[in-house]
């Protein structure tokens, strides 16, 4: 079972920047698409960003060009660079991540972190 840590969020003023980053633990082989998403009071859960362990990224339109998501395959972390935070930012963020346990097995399990939160004042 994997363990996903975030941290780095917090409070930040309109045109702000924040840095998220996602840590892994427990028993794994390797990691598939990892991914932020975040989710505002009374709203649903909401993709922000993803990227396939090849480096491929997809983000939603709400935040490209604003966010960029990298990731260290060496040490499986994930990363948000969050860039001209609006208000409308403000939401707690999740990370996600597939993975697999053999080499075999293909990404067939997922773990969510806890999540961390961002609050960006206008």
């Amino acid at each position: 079972q994997v363990q996903l840590v975030e941290s780095g969020g917090g409070l930040v003023q309109a045109g702000g920047s924040l840095r998220l980053s996602c840590k892994p633990s427990g028993s794994f082989f390797s990691f598939g698409t990892m991914g932020w998403y975040r989710q505002a009071p009374g709203k649903e859960r909401e993709l922000a960003a993803d990227i396939s362990h090849g480096g491929s990224t997809n983000y939603a339109d709400s935040v490209r060009g604003r966010f960029t998501i990298s990731r260290d395959n060496t040490n499986n972390m994930v990363y948000l660079q969050m860039n001209s935070l609006k208000p409308e930012d403000t939401a707690v963020y999740y990370c996600h991540a597939q993975y697999a346990t053999t080499w075999f097995s293909g990404f067939n399990l997922d773990s969510w972190g806890q999540g961390t939160q961002v609050t960006v004042s206008s």
